[in-house]
């Protein structure tokens, strides 16, 4: 019984010196389930992704920065990132301006963004509008001002 012992333990040595791996046939089992899900999970992401409707989506920012718009800087700045744009500048509202007096849409391939024109006393405010959109869009109308949108890679 012992020398059976010493002889499991020498071939288990020897295996382990020699890189010898024992292998079941349940690890293989699992084996293969986990590369046949990771190839289901891969081809499901191809499809979600490449079958998407088209939508234009925004969030916005806005600071008061001045009571008038007399120091209104006509500067507009556009930084491309992976979630879409981000612009910044500088606009004359009305002072009771809100989110919902900002309206996005879409025509073609450009996005329009309308704010509501101010009515009483205007106020200088500073503008971060982030916007989302597929498929991709080559301008952008402010009012009335179209910019044409090259995205940095």
């Amino acid at each position: 019984m012992i020398s059976k012992q010493k002889n499991d333990m020498s071939l288990l040595r020897q295996n382990q010196i020699s890189g010898a791996r024992f292998s079941s046939p349940s690890w293989q089992g699992f084996e293969g389930e986990v590369s046949r899900a990771i190839i289901v999970l891969t081809l499901a992401f191809a499809i979600l992704t490449c079958n998407r409707k088209p939508f234009v989506s925004h969030k916005l920012r806005f600071e008061k920065i001045s009571e008038n718009c007399e120091n209104l800087k006509p500067s507009f700045r556009m930084v491309s990132n992976v979630a879409g744009e981000r612009y910044e500048f500088e606009k004359c509202l009305s002072a009771s301006f809100s989110k919902d007096q900002l309206e996005v849409t879409r025509q073609g391939d450009t996005v329009m963004v309308r704010f509501e024109k101010p009515t009483a006393q205007a106020l200088l405010y500073k503008i971060t509008l982030d916007i989302d959109s597929y498929p991709r869009y080559n301008f952008i109308t402010i009012d009335d001002e179209t910019f044409n949108v090259i995205p940095s890679n």
